[in-house]
């Protein structure tokens, strides 16, 4: 059994993630930026520590990674404000691979999104493209690290409920139930497989496990 730290754990997709991983016997600490959200996260079964990424430089988040054998990066900003967007999902996020690489933790699981590649199509000018620009370099720089990384990158995220089963490289939106992403992290971390690979998918008739293996 592993010990799992989970940045953004208060997420939507991380708080399905949690108990996935407790329940599968991991020690889980979910990183999070509100002290008001310690009890819904605790629920999960999940040790809940709060910090800012935001405000953390490397070595502080190294003191937070040292000792885990798993990274997984679910925060974001949110979208809405390009500076903090950048600060989150492409400044921090790197911070934490230099500071997992550091630390010598390894194994690091991103949470990015589908269309997260060097030409994602989005201009200059859509609200969307803060974020899009940010993947793209916190992805790029996973890439090309020495960690054992997995960039898992679902389609447009829904809350239906969770089917089991995934599509890879689907075409459209590729629209995929937050569940079943929560399903998707775990599967990655029990397959190393998965190690050095993008996965891109969305809903579909296929198994999750054999899917990505």
């Amino acid at each position: 059994m592993a010990r799992i730290l989970i940045f953004g754990g208060h997420g939507r997709i991380a708080l399905l993630l949690e108990p996935l991983l407790v329940a599968q016997g991991h020690t889980v600490t979910a990183v999070i930026r509100n002290a008001a959200h310690e009890d819904e996260v605790a629920a999960t079964g999940a040790q809940p520590l709060v910090a800012d990424v935001e405000r953390l430089d490397v070595g502080q988040l190294e003191n937070i990674v040292a000792g885990n054998d798993v990274v997984v990066w679910s925060a974001g900003a949110g979208g809405g404000d390009p500076a903090r967007t950048y600060a989150v999902d492409r400044d921090a996020a790197i911070r934490s691979m230099d500071a997992a690489a550091a630390a010598g933790v390894l194994r690091y699981v991103m949470v990015s999104w589908i269309g997260s590649r060097a030409e994602h199509g989005i201009d200059r000018d859509d609200a969307f493209f803060p974020y899009a620009d940010a993947k793209w370099a916190a992805d790029a720089h996973l890439a090309a690290s020495d960690l054992d990384w997995t960039i898992l990158a679902p389609g447009t995220l829904t809350f239906e409920p969770p089917t089991g089963r995934i599509a890879l490289d689907p075409a459209g939106s590729g629209a995929v139930p937050r569940a079943d992403v929560a399903e998707v992290i775990a599967a990655a971390i029990a397959d190393d497989a998965t190690i050095a690979r993008t996965i891109r998918f969305g809903g579909g008739d296929e198994v999750i496990g054999h899917a990505i293996a």
